[in-house]
């Protein structure tokens, strides 16, 4: 791992070419870090809604698969 020092900051480079950041005196990386509960509350119900739809879509192919499989058999 190498280190270099900035005015800034302290960037680790690492052997998968990551590059991480650490003790940022930047005023908008703080602004960043914070976070709303209700913000995290809408993220949550929107991924939620959104894996409940692909498995909806899912469901209905595979039924749809059986259907027309079991149709094709009986003929």
């Amino acid at each position: 791992m190498f280190k270099y020092q900035t005015k800034c900051d302290e960037i680790k480079l690492l052997m998968s070419s990551q590059i991480k950041f650490e003790n940022h005196d930047n005023a908008e990386v703080e602004h960043q870090r914070k976070v709303k509960l209700t913000d995290l509350l809408d993220r949550l119900n929107a991924e939620k809604k959104r894996e409940r739809n692909s498995n909806i879509a899912l469901s209905v192919a595979a039924v749809s698969a059986v259907t027309v499989f079991g149709i094709i058999l009986s003929l």
